[in-house]
């Protein structure tokens, strides 16, 4: 199964970035022969328009069309359930064991998501109830897309 990241919202160079690309690396090289491999990341621009609901739209209609075809969606919003890593690794084995070829991790923008897109994702996630910056949100997924193939490979990484 492919990971996939799509984020509204782009990493500019500096330690975010080094952050984000370290844990991405370690996922690639552990993450193989559990039938994880990486697919990438696509950034999409923030929406300009001049209503929230606008702009809510564009970037969910764009989010769809960067999206893989077929794929398997789970957003990352603060109104979605809070797993624990194990429990977050256990949905990424559970899906890969059902056949989902390309699983996506969608980001949303500074407004949010557009409800009609996170009712058509397979799951909603929260990393806390925290509203937080869309870097450090990639930092924290790419983290745990890395802590989660240690989970499933059972490499000490992870210490429960």
């Amino acid at each position: 199964m492919k990971l996939w990241i799509v984020a509204v919202g782009r990493m500019k160079s500096g330690p975010e970035q080094d952050l984000a690309a370290r844990y991405i690396d370690r996922l690639r090289k552990g993450g193989s022969p559990l039938g994880l491999e990486w697919g990438g990341v696509v950034e999409l621009a923030e929406a300009r328009q001049s209503t929230v609901q606008e702009r809510k739209r564009d970037e969910a209609s764009r989010i769809e069309t960067a999206l893989p075809a077929n794929a398997t969606f789970l957003v990352l919003d603060e109104t979605g359930r809070t797993p624990n890593s194990t429990e977050f690794a256990d949905e990424i084995a559970r899906l890969r064991d059902e056949g989902v070829r390309d699983l996506a991790f969608v980001i949303g923008g500074p407004d949010g998501l557009q409800p009609e897109l996170r009712s058509r994702a397979a799951k909603a996630i929260a990393f806390g109830r925290l509203t937080l910056p869309h870097q450090i949100v990639r930092i924290l997924l790419a983290e745990q897309l890395y802590r989660a193939s240690t989970i499933l490979s059972g490499h000490p990484y992870h210490r429960a």
